[in-house]
């Protein structure tokens, strides 16, 4: 166990995070709009940049520190991120603007997930991060696997519940979202499914393109 600790400290300070999004960090943390930590920022980076990603949404803003770092991994993207915090989205605006990201490269919508990913179009996404909500996960990840093209990838951060998810007595209705997500989805044919436990855990869905396509 203590190897285990020691690479987790390892990985999680080896990260160097640009000077931008360490900003964002600090305003998200006085916000209290808590960001993913910069070693799964790192990762959603390093896929955003493999899938050549130019088409991207974000479930759940915070102050912007996702959706930063995804911007980092493919510079060409559009980002579509939707929070029902108005603050969190102004917050987001300013840290996107201080990064001198153009206008044009990111769409800010407030509203609840539930009520705006039903009129999004299908299979028109490289990228979807799920990221808000913990008791709507399942439906949120529905929608993003709807979302992306074939051979698209759906992110879930925070996916180990703080350590809960591996506690087989934790059997509240947050934990056991997660748990069945993660076990549904590694054994579905519809997806290649990874899980990283670096930082507070990352989910990776790939969707499997259809092979007559």
């Amino acid at each position: 166990m203590a190897g285990y600790d020691a690479n987790d400290r390892f990985a999680a300070e080896s990260v160097v995070e640009p000077d931008h999004i360490s900003r964002a960090r600090a305003h998200a943390l006085e916000l209290g709009a808590a960001p993913v930590s910069a070693a799964v920022g790192a990762q959603i980076a390093v896929l955003s940049a493999a899938s050549a990603a130019l088409n991207i949404v974000e479930i759940g803003t915070g102050a912007g520190v996702s959706g930063l770092w995804l911007l980092h991994g493919s510079p060409r993207a559009t980002l579509t991120t939707i929070d029902n915090e108005p603050e969190h989205l102004g917050a987001a605006r300013q840290a996107f603007a201080d990064a001198r990201i153009p206008p044009a490269r990111a769409r800010f919508i407030t509203g609840r997930a539930a009520d705006v990913l039903p009129r999004m179009n299908e299979a028109s996404y490289d990228i979807v991060l799920v990221d808000a909500d913990p008791e709507g996960v399942i439906e949120y990840v529905e929608h993003g696997l709807r979302l992306v093209r074939p051979g698209g990838t759906v992110l879930v951060p925070r996916v180990l519940g703080g350590g809960a998810v591996a506690d087989p007595v934790r059997r509240d209705p947050q934990t056991t979202a997660y748990r069945s997500l993660i076990l549904e989805t590694q054994s579905s044919p519809a997806v290649i499914g990874a899980l990283s436990i670096v930082g507070e855990g990352l989910l990776q869905l790939t969707t499997i393109p259809d092979p007559r396509d």
